[in-house]
């Protein structure tokens, strides 16, 4: 038995916005092979299941509609590592701005 997701609870959703078919004629031919789609982050409108159809409330008010993926998403993305030459630059941007003032 599949265990039903809270109204208001974070989720990410799964949708598909254009089938394969359906996408323009100037996309590449790998990319026409397979549908556009999308995934987005928000709060459940009402108890769903992983896997069933759910409805989301997005952070900017947005409602959409997709197939339940998982409960409180974690994001994935990253910036890279840490750029040396950057970690010092406020510090010494607040001194060449602050050194005019004194």
């Amino acid at each position: 038995m599949t265990d039903l997701i809270a109204k208001s609870s974070w989720v990410e959703i799964q949708g598909i916005v254009m089938a394969a078919g359906e996408r323009a004629p100037q996309v590449p031919d790998d990319t026409k092979q397979v549908p556009l789609e999308m995934r987005a982050k928000g709060f459940l409108v009402a108890p769903a299941s992983p896997g069933d159809e759910a409805e989301i409330k997005t952070a900017t008010g947005r409602i959409l509609r997709g197939t339940l993926k998982e409960v409180n998403p974690a994001y994935s993305h990253s910036f890279g590592p840490p750029i040396p030459e950057l970690l010092t630059i406020g510090d010494e941007v607040r001194k060449l701005l602050c050194k005019d003032k004194v």
